[in-house]
């Protein structure tokens, strides 16, 4: 709302054309989410904790378990109110991804909430049964990916856009070099470049048609595995707020490269036009992840719940698939991988030394593995400061990956 009130009145009012500048209104999506997240969680808790939405705590067998019985949580209300507000303020809404990740943010929101509540207010301990969640991800991918497939506005400029520019130019021709693609980028390689067409190409080059069909069953399987993954990840105070601020920083720098023409030249990355407007969404998101981790931070003052954990982590996929860097989640959301894999490890291992042997055994003390460490005596906070330098040394070598092939 601030963005067109101030495109509308520049250049007659003083200071009105910072709003034309991304670093500008990103800064100032961060500030005020952050800021929205100190002054108006407390009250939120407060709330919350009257009408006592409070978590209850099956006994795992943990230190200092049972304390927590009773916080309230729902706490991702905060997370999503909170960039909701800068977002409407700051954010140019005619830009077709903010538009999508506004439908992410408030579709997983939505979801999140509905679990929360079965479990908290009906007394339903499984709350949202699995296939609804899954069915609400699908949902989410398809129309995701299918705006990406169908809409003008969402397009590619890929890493030669320079040199055949230059080369229009000496012509005389207009070089139009954005086009529709599927293109995404491989991390870490040389000719980083891949496009899925080439996957039913390889196969049968009459398949190709069915590309359209193909991306959009990447798009659900990345939203879906990238939203449950924050959700095994939201198990002890500060963990999977703090690890996703590390990421959605990450992110917000590669979206704010990758919509600069200049800067995707110089390094000779993938640009994409109107990407940039994403950053100012997503400085929104981390401000409100790093707010709300002021009241999750041990010990918890309120968690996030499924409100928060399955937003988060679609927000994430989102942004990934947008910028053209998903192939990268599983080194940036290296903390997320880690995490969903010792689960998968914990179960499959159990299974088949049971049928085995007639009794399963595990390969951690307790999955997912930061319950590993509290078995082992390290206290929370020790794993989620560790965690979170992880994540910190992860998101660097995605972002230096940009020139590492």
């Amino acid at each position: 709302m601030l963005y067109y009130f101030f495109q509308h009145i520049w250049p007659d009012f003083p200071g009105a054309g910072l709003f034309n500048y991304l670093s500008f209104r990103a800064g100032m999506s961060f500030i005020t989410a952050l800021l929205f997240s100190l002054l108006v969680g407390k009250r939120i808790i407060k709330i919350l904790r009257n009408m006592q939405i409070g978590e209850t705590v099956r006994d795992l067998g943990l230190e200092g378990q049972k304390s927590k019985e009773g916080t309230p949580t729902m706490g991702g209300i905060i997370i999503i109110l909170a960039t909701l507000i800068p977002v409407l303020l700051f954010n140019d809404l005619s830009n077709i991804y903010v538009q999508l990740l506004l439908i992410t943010l408030l579709w997983m929101g939505l979801i999140g909430f509905t679990d929360d509540y079965i479990k908290v207010i009906k007394k339903n301990k499984e709350g949202l049964a699995g296939k609804f969640k899954i069915l609400g991800q699908i949902i989410l991918g398809i129309v995701v990916g299918t705006v990406m497939l169908v809409n003008q506005n969402v397009t590619i400029r890929t890493e030669d856009f320079s040199a055949q520019t230059k080369v229009h130019k000496k012509l005389g021709e207009n070089f139009k070099p954005a086009e529709k693609s599927l293109k995404t980028t491989i991390p870490l390689i040389k000719n980083n470049e891949f496009n899925y067409q080439s996957i039913l190409n390889a196969v049968n080059h009459n398949w190709v048609k069915y590309t359209g069909i193909l991306f959009i069953l990447i798009v659900i399987f990345i939203i879906t595995a990238v939203s449950n993954a924050a959700n095994l990840t939201d198990g002890i105070d500060g963990l999977a707020a703090g690890t996703s601020a590390i990421i959605i920083l990450a992110l917000a720098l590669l979206a704010w490269i990758s919509g600069n023409i200049l800067i995707a030249d110089y390094l000779n990355i993938m640009y994409i036009p109107n990407i940039g407007e994403v950053s100012v969404f997503i400085s929104a998101f981390a401000g409100a992840l790093i707010g709300f981790l002021w009241f999750n931070a041990y010990p918890a003052q309120v968690f996030m719940g499924d409100t928060g954990s399955l937003t988060i982590g679609a927000i994430i996929a989102v942004v990934a698939l947008f910028i053209r860097k998903e192939l990268l989640l599983p080194l940036l959301a290296g903390i997320f991988v880690i995490e969903n894999a010792s689960v998968i490890m914990q179960r499959f291992w159990f299974k088949y030394t049971k049928k085995k042997y007639g009794a399963g055994r595990r390969v951690f003390l307790m999955a997912p593995i930061h319950h590993h460490f509290q078995k082992k005596g390290w206290h929370e906070n020790k794993i989620v400061v560790r965690f979170w330098i992880m994540g910190i040394i992860l998101a660097a070598i995605s972002i230096i990956s940009l020139k590492t092939r």
